[in-house]
């Protein structure tokens, strides 16, 4: 019995490499790289003075899909790009960084487009959740350290518009 069961096993094992060791299978699966999509244009400006922060290359985040993805699986953005990801209501936002491969701040803002509060220098990869601790509408992600060298505050401005597509 138990040279038949060795026999068995054997038999078993020989299939299954046939059916693995196939010489035009992929080595591995590479996934092709996002590139931005500049789909409108951002300024950040001062409360008090009114005047430009920066301007600012955005990719928009409005369907289930483009938040939920954000900047996922991305290799870099440039420090003239960002992602603005605009919700239909206001209310407290948490946001991670699951799959996001670069560190981030991010921006958020309410329904007047106004900077609530940030969170700055996100991690990589990390799934901790980076909660708004105020109420938002928009959530703007740029490049980790921005924030800090436009001196960016609670109370700054901001306006965008979207191209349209035209068919």
């Amino acid at each position: 019995m138990r040279v038949i069961t060795r026999l068995f096993f054997t038999l078993i094992c020989a299939t299954m490499l046939c059916f693995t060791s196939c010489k035009d299978a992929p080595k591995s699966i590479e996934q092709p790289e996002i590139t931005f999509s500049k789909e409108g244009e951002l300024t950040l400006y001062k409360a008090i003075t009114d005047t430009v922060i920066t301007k600012l290359d955005i990719e928009l985040a409005k369907t289930d899909f483009e938040i939920q993805t954000g900047l996922m699986y991305r290799q870099k953005m440039k420090d003239n790009q960002a992602m603005l990801f605009v919700f239909n209501e206001i209310r407290e936002r948490n946001f991670y960084m699951k799959n996001t491969r670069f560190p981030l701040d991010l921006i958020f803002l309410d329904h007047n487009k106004t900077v609530v509060s940030f969170q700055e220098n996100a991690q990589p990869l990390n799934e901790s959740s980076l909660p708004s601790h105020a109420l938002a509408q928009f959530v703007l992600e740029v490049n980790a350290g921005l924030a800090e060298k436009w001196r960016l505050e609670v109370g700054d401005k901001m306006d965008y518009f979207e191209y349209k597509i035209v068919n």
